[in-house]
Order: C-alpha cells, then sequence, then structure tokens
C-alpha cells in the first residue's frame, strides 16, 4: 500500500517555502500584524492549530496501513512480523474492519453487501475527520472578514466624528488641515485593522486548503487500495435475485449464503489439509513398500545360504557315515574319534533345527508388524474421510 510519507513530504516544503516568504516580508506583516494584533494573533492561533490537525490527519494513516498489511500478509497464509496482528492496538479508521473480522484468523472472504458497509464507514469516518480542519478554513476567512467589517466600522465612524469636529469659521486653513490631519488617523488605523485581518485570514486560508488538498489525497489513494484488496477478496454472486422480478435476496437467504460459503471455505480448507495427509501416508506407503522389498531380498539370501548349508551338510554326514563305518585298518576312525564325530553331527542338527526356528520366528514378527501397520493406515484413512 501507498505510504503517506511523500504527501508529508509536499505539505513540508510547502511549509517551507510560505515561512521563507513570510521571512522576506517581515517588516511588512509586521507592521500589518500590530494594527490588531489581539485579532490577527487569533488568526495565526487558528492557523497553526489547523496545521497540527491536518499534519496529524495524515500521520495516523500509518498504523492503520501496517495493520492493513499485517491482515493481508496473514490471510495470503504469510508471516506477520515483527509484531503479531493480535498485539497491535486496534486501528480507528478502520475500526469497522476489525469489529467485523473479530478474532478471525486466516483466509478472508466478504460478500459484495459486507465490502460495502465496510468501504462506507470508513469513508464516514475519514469524512467526519475532513469535517474538522475544513470548519478551520471557513473559521480564518470569517475572522478575515470580521476584522474587515471591524476596520470598516472603526473607519466610517471616525471619518464621520472627524468631519463633524471641524469648523471652517474664522479658522485659518493651516490649523484646519492639522485638524483634519488629526481626525484621520483614527479612520486610517481602521483602515489597517480591516485590511491587515482580511490579509491574514486569507493567507492562513491559502495556506490550510493547501494542506488539506494533500491529506484528502493521502486518504482517498488509502480508500482507493483498501477497495482494490477488499475486490480481491470479495465474493461475487453468480445467482440470480430470489422472487419475482427485481425484487433483492431477502436478509437471512444472504446471511444463510454467506454462511454456506464460508463452510464451504472452511471444508475447503480441511481438504486441502486432508489431501497433505494422503500425501504423506502415501509417501510413507511407498517407503515402507522398498524397505518390505530389501527385507524380502534379504531372506531370499539368507534361504539360499540355507539350502547350500543343508546340502553341504548333507555330504558331510555321508562322508561322515563312510568313515564311521570303515574299520581302522581300512583307514578308518578310532571309538574317540566317531564319538567325537558323531557329537558334532547332533550339534549341526541341533544347530539346523534352531535357525529353522529362528526363521520361522522372524517371519511372524515380520507378518505382526505388517498386520499392526495395515490397520495403523486404515484408521488414518478412516480419520481422514
Amino acid at each position: 500500500m501507498t505510504r503517506p510519507q511523500r504527501y508529508l513530504i509536499r505539505m513540508s516544503i510547502f511549509l517551507v517555502i510560505v515561512t521563507a516568504a513570510c521571512a522576506a516580508l517581515a517588516p511588512r506583516l509586521i507592521d500589518a500584524f500590530v494594527a490588531n494584533a489581539l485579532l490577527n494573533g487569533m488568526i495565526i492561533g487558528v492557523l497553526l492549530l489547523g496545521i497540527a490537525f491536518i499534519f496529524r490527519q495524515v500521520i495516523i494513516l500509518r498504523p492503520e496501513i501496517e495493520w492493513l498489511q499485517d491482515l493481508r500478509r496473514e490471510s495470503s497464509g504469510g508471516l506477520v512480523f515483527p509484531t503479531a496482528l493480535s498485539e497491535r492496538p486496534p486501528p480507528r479508521l478502520l475500526g469497522p474492519m476489525a469489529n467485523m473480522l473479530g478474532e478471525r484468523r486466516g483466509r478472508i472472504s466478504l460478500s459484495t453487501i459486507s465490502m460495502r458497509t465496510l468501504l462506507d464507514g470508513i469513508q464516514s469516518r475519514i469524512e467526519e475527520s475532513h469535517e474538522i480542519s475544513r470548519y478551520l478554513i471557513g473559521l480564518l476567512i470569517f475572522l478575515g472578514l470580521l476584522g474587515t467589517f471591524w476596520g470598516l466600522l472603526e473607519t466610517v465612524t471616525a471619518v464621520g466624528e472627524a468631519i463633524g469636529g471641524l469648523s471652517a469659521s474664522g479658522a485659518d486653513a493651516a490649523i484646519l488641515f492639522e485638524d483634519l490631519k488629526r481626525g484621520l488617523e483614527v479612520p486610517l488605523s481602521g483602515m489597517g485593522t480591516a485590511f491587515s485581518s482580511s490579509l491574514f485570514g486569507l493567507a492562513g486560508s491559502l495556506v490550510l486548503g493547501f494542506l488539506e488538498l494533500q491529506a484528502g489525497q493521502a486518504h482517498n489513494r488509502f480508500m482507493n487500495d483498501l477497495e482494490e484488496w477488499l475486490s480481491g477478496v470479495t465474493r461475487l454472486s453468480t445467482s440470480g435475485p430470489v422472487g419475482d422480478g427485481d425484487a433483492s435476496v431477502p436478509a437471512f437467504i444472504q446471511a444463510l449464503l454467506e454462511k454456506t460459503a464460508d463452510s464451504l471455505d472452511q471444508l475447503q480448507i480441511t481438504i486441502a489439509h486432508g489431501q497433505g495427509d494422503r500425501n504423506s501416508l502415501d509417501q510413507n506407503l511407498i517407503t515402507l513398500t522398498e524397505r518390505l522389498g530389501h527385507l524380502t531380498d534379504h531372506m531370499r539370501s539368507e534361504q539360499d545360504l540355507l539350502i547350500r548349508l543343508a546340502e553341504a551338510q548333507s555330504q558331510m554326514k555321508n562322508l561322515l557315515t563312510a568313515i564311521v563305518d570303515g574299520t581302522p585298518a581300512a583307514g578308518g576312525l578310532d571309538d574317540a574319534s566317531r564319538t567325537h564325530i558323531r557329537n558334532l553331527d547332533v550339534r549341526l542338527e541341533h544347530l539346523i533345527k534352531e535357525m529353522g526356528s529362528g526363521r520361522d520366528q522372524a517371519v511372524q514378527e515380520i507378518r505382526g508388524e505388517i498386520r499392526l501397520l495395515t490397520r495403523t493406515i486404515a484408521a488414518m484413512a478412516e480419520e481422514s474421510e
């Protein structure tokens, strides 16, 4: 959104130019100010008050824009940094929007009626803030005119008194001229009051008018940016009006439609989360299938090894039997060797049985793990549905 800094810079530059012009005309302005210090001081006081108020109206747009930017980031799924949206003070101009949203967070969706209601409420607050500055501009003009009429009243009264005080009977012309000069000092003072107050009043209204113009442009730009963003999160109704002719949709039907649309948005978010869970589940199933494939290959290798071991044991058994059946004279073994060979045979048979039972136990444990995993996947699928 557009920041109000550039409008503040324009206003500051304008005030610098006005201050420089006043400094260049300082002697004349001081003489005009002294003509009626009370009224002119009141005009300058109203001018300074108006300048401070208009600057404040533009500066307060900063927290409003920051709050709206945090709301836009949160609505689009981004992170709110550096401060959470809920920790910010409630906005003044965007108060209707803050009250309407309440504690709702996440993606925002509005109807056309809600958007228009929000914009009208915010626009009315902005217009209300501009009424004070416009009144101050009119007050400066009024004070200038008041000083003008006051000075003219003093002038007319003083002129009447000066003319009434003149006497042409037997008076010297020089004395008569001096009396006329003294009589015209008061009317000239009244004219100074009239023109000086008009000067300060009109000049002050000119300054406040330019500042009010810049403040109005800043507020209008803020409203345009807000309307552009709200138009992006507003749902347009594609259904025709309910009823005959051009009858509008009843309020309760409109509320029901908005509630249904909100429910559909929540359902869409839930489905999106469920889709993510299903994708994760599919990835876990793929990983499990690969691991089961590796385990199957390992079991096949182990089975081939056991088969070769059994064949070697069978050949060794035949060889040992031939040796045991032979006589010592024919190259056979004695009784101690036969006993040792028999013990070796018994131990080999016991080892084969233990290996077979261990393999069966491993197969049973793997089957149990697969059953437990199948039940877990089925339970997760039912929860996601």
